[in-house]
C-alpha cells in the first residue's frame, strides 16, 4: 500500500488530536518559550546604554529608570555598571529560561513518542499475517522506531519554535518601527521573498524525504533478514555477498540523502542571500539616518542587533518550514500504518465464549494467499469434541492453512467454519484464541528465563503451575539440571537450548494454557526419535480430554488418532478412521500421492 498523501494543514489537525493529553504541558512550554521574546528584546540594550550613556552623555532608557534608586546620579562610571548588572542579569534570566525549556521539552517529546510508538506497535499486532507477510516486519518497524519520531519533532521541536519565532518577529518590528519605520520598514520587505522561496522548494524537499525513507527501510531490511538467518548466511559462505547487498542498497539511500541536502542547502543558500540583502540595505539606509543626525549611533547599533534577531526568526520560520517536510513524510508514513484496517476484523457484538466444547465444523471452505495462489479449495469436515483427528498430506497441500484459518491469523475467501455449531467470526478474537494452544515445528521461545517462556501462555500462573506443566511435558528434568534452573536464560529464540528442550519448554506451554482444543502442528518431525518418543508420551497426556488436531508426517504421531484427515493440493481427499490407514513411515504422504489430483473427493 502506497502511502497516503495528506495536506500539511491535516496532518497538523491529527498530530493536534494526538497531542490533545499533553496540551496543558505544551501550554507551559509554550509560555516559557514566549519569556525567550522579551528577553531577546533585552539583549542589547546594555549595548546601547554603554554606548549612548557610558560613552556619550544621553540619559537612561525610560524602561532602566524604575530599577534604580531615586537618588541615583548618571555618570559615565555609573552607566557602565548598570550596563554590566544588566548584561549579567539578563544572562542569567536567559539561561534559567533555556535550562525550564529544555526539561519540559524533552519530557513532552519523550511520552507523547512513547504513547505514539505504543499505539502504532499495537496496530501492527492487530493487522492480519498477510499484511505482514507481504511488506515484511522490518516495514512496520522501521515506522515505529524511526518515522514514529515525527510527530515528537513536530508537535514539539517545531511547532511551538515556529510560534515562538513569529512572536519574536513581530516584537522585533514593533521595537524597531518605534526607532526608525523606514528601517523596519526596508527590513521587512524581505519577508514575502522568503516565503516564496519556502514555498517553491517544499513540494520537493517532501518527495525527497520520502524517498529517503523507503531506501533507509531498504537497507535495514538486509541487516534484519540476515541477522535472522545467519546460520544458512555462514553455512553458505555468503557473508561477503550479504555485505555487498546492504553495501549497495545502503549506497542508494546516500544518493538519495545527498539529492536531499543539496535541495535543501541551495534553499538555505537562497534563505541567507535574501536576508544577507536586507541587511545591507538596513545598514545603508541606517548609515545615512545617522550622518543626517535622524538617529544617533547607538540606536543604529541598537537597530542592527535587532535586526540579526529579526531576521533569525525570519530564517528560522523559513528553514523550520523545509526541515518539516521531512517530518512530515515520515508522520504520513506512520499514519498510514495506523490507517491500514485489519483484513480480519472484530465483530462489534461478540457472543460470550468461555471454553469450548470443541466441536469443530468446515463448511466449503476456500482460501487463497493471492489471486494466483489458491491454498485450500471448498474444505468441508467436523471434529467431534475431544476426538484427536490427524492431517496428513504432501507438503503444501494447505495442512497448516486449516489451522491458520481455524485461529482467525486469515479469513477464508468463502464458506464457513463452525465452533461448536457457531461461525468462528461471531467471537471476539481473544476468546476464540484463548480456545486454542498450539505446538509448532519449530517451537517460538523469547529471550527471557524458561519459567518466564512456559509462563508466557498464563502471565499470572505461579510458581507450582509452572513446574507442574514442565513435568507434564516432560521438561523438568534437563529444566532441573541447568545452573539456573528455571531462571535460565534461553538466548535469543530459544538458541542455548537443543531442538527438543525448545519443543518441550514449548509442550510445557501448552499444558499450562489448558486450552480445549490443541494443535499441533508437525511438533515432533524436528527431533530424533529419541526425544520424539519423550514428547510423544507428553502429548499423549495433553490430549486427553481435549480436542486435538495433529498436523504430521510422521506415521508415530498418528497411532494416538482417531480419525486421518488427508489433504491434496487444498481438496480434501479423504477422512477416516486411523485404523484403516496403511502402517509405513511414508505411508501417510504415499495416501496422499496416490489420489488423482485435481479431482474434488467428497466427505
Amino acid at each position: 500500500m502506497s502511502p497516503v498523501r495528506h495536506t500539511d494543514l491535516r496532518l497538523y489537525r491529527r498530530i493536534a488530536r494526538w497531542a490533545r493529553p499533553y496540551w496543558l504541558h505544551i501550554a507551559g512550554l509554550f509560555f516559557l518559550s514566549v519569556l525567550a521574546t522579551p528577553l531577546a528584546l533585552l539583549t542589547p540594550l546594555p549595548l546601547k546604554i554603554a554606548v549612548d550613556s557610558g560613552l556619550g552623555t544621553t540619559p537612561l532608557p525610560r524602561l532602566v529608570r524604575p530599577f534604580l534608586p531615586g537618588a541615583y546620579h548618571l555618570s559615565q562610571s555609573s552607566a557602565l555598571i548598570v550596563a554590566v548588572c544588566l548584561l549579567l542579569a539578563i544572562t542569567l534570566l536567559s539561561q534559567s529560561q533555556a535550562l525550564a525549556v529544555s526539561i519540559l521539552r524533552t519530557f513532552i517529546s519523550e511520552r507523547l513518542l512513547l504513547d505514539f510508538r505504543s499505539q502504532i506497535f499495537a496496530h501492527a499486532q492487530r493487522l492480519s499475517l498477510s499484511y505482514h507477510d507481504t511488506r515484511g516486519t522490518m516495514d512496520s518497524i522501521y515506522r515505529i522506531q524511526n518515522d514514529a519520531t515525527s510527530i515528537q519533532a513536530i508537535a514539539v521541536e517545531h511547532m511551538i519554535p515556529l510560534v515562538t519565532s513569529s512572536l519574536t518577529l513581530l516584537g522585533m518590528l514593533y521595537v524597531t518601527a518605534r526607532i526608525d519605520r523606514r528601517m523596519a520598514l526596508v527590513a521587512l520587505v524581505i519577508s514575502p521573498l522568503l516565503f516564496l522561496i519556502a514555498r517553491t522548494y517544499r513540494p520537493g524537499l517532501r518527495r525527497g524525504s520520502h524517498a529517503v525513507k523507503a531506501l533507509e527501510h531498504s537497507a535495514f531490511a538486509v541487516l534484519q533478514e540476515v541477522l535472522g538467518a545467519l546460520r544458512v548466511v555462514k553455512s553458505f559462505g555468503r557473508e561477503e555477498d550479504e555485505t555487498g547487498r546492504f553495501v549497495r542498497r545502503s549506497v542508494q539511500g546516500i544518493s538519495a540523502r545527498l539529492r536531499l541536502a543539496l535541495a535543501e542547502g541551495k534553499f538555505n543558500l537562497l534563505v541567507a542571500l535574501t536576508t544577507s540583502a536586507g541587511t545591507a540595505t538596513v545598514l545603508f539606509v541606517g548609515l545615512r539616518r545617522v550622518q543626517s543626525n535622524a538617529i544617533t549611533l547607538g540606536e543604529l547599533l541598537l537597530v542592527m542587533s535587532y535586526l540579526a534577531q529579526l531576521y533569525e526568526p525570519l530564517k528560522t520560520l523559513s528553514k523550520k518550514s523545509a526541515a518539516l517536510q521531512s517530518h512530515l513524510a515520515g508522520a504520513e508514513r506512520s499514519f498510514a500504518l495506523l490507517d491500514r484496517v485489519p483484513e480480519v476484523a472484530e465483530t462489534r457484538n461478540p457472543r460470550p465464549l468461555a471454553r469450548a466444547a470443541g466441536a469443530v465444523s468446515f463448511h466449503g471452505v476456500s482460501f487463497a494467499y493471492a489471486p494466483d495462489r489458491p491454498a485450500l479449495r471448498e474444505v468441508s469436515f467436523r471434529i467431534e469434541p475431544q476426538s484427536v483427528v490427524g492431517v496428513v498430506g504432501a507438503t503444501g497441500a494447505g495442512k497448516t492453512t486449516l489451522v491458520s484459518l481455524l485461529m482467525r491469523f486469515y479469513d477464508p475467501t468463502g464458506g464457513r467454519i463452525l465452533l461448536d455449531g457457531m461461525d468462528i467470526r461471531e467471537f471476539a478474537l481473544s476468546d476464540l484464541r484463548r480456545q486454542f494452544a498450539l505446538v509448532q515445528q519449530e517451537p517460538v521461545l523469547f529471550s527471557t528465563s524458561i519459567a518466564e517462556n512456559i509462563a508466557y501462555a498464563r502471565p499470572d500462573a505461579g510458581e507450582e503451575e509452572i513446574r507442574a506443566a514442565a513435568q507434564a511435558a516432560n521438561a523438568h528434568r534437563f529444566i532441573r539440571d541447568l545452573p539456573e534452573g528455571y531462571q535460565t536464560l534461553v538466548g535469543e529464540r530459544g538458541m542455548n537450548l537443543s531442538g527438543g528442550e525448545r519443543q518441550r519448554i514449548s509442550l510445557a506451554r501448552a499444558f499450562l494454557k489448558d486450552a480445549p482444543i490443541l494443535v499441533l502442528d508437525e511438533a515432533t518431525s524436528a527431533v530424533d526419535t529419541g526425544t520424539e518418543a519423550a514428547i510423544l508420551e507428553a502429548l499423549e497426556s495433553l490430549m486427553r480430554g481435549r480436542t486435538t488436531m495433529i498436523i504430521t508426517h510422521r506415521m508415530s504421531a498418528l497411532k494416538y488418532c482417531d480419525e486421518v484427515l488427508t489433504i491434496d493440493h487444498g481438496w480434501v481427499a479423504g477422512m477416516g478412521s486411523a485404523a484403516t490407514r496403511p502402517v509405513g513411515e511414508n505411508s501417510a504422504v504415499d495416501a496422499v500421492e496416490s489420489t488423482a489430483c485435481g479431482s474434488k473427493p467428497s466427505v
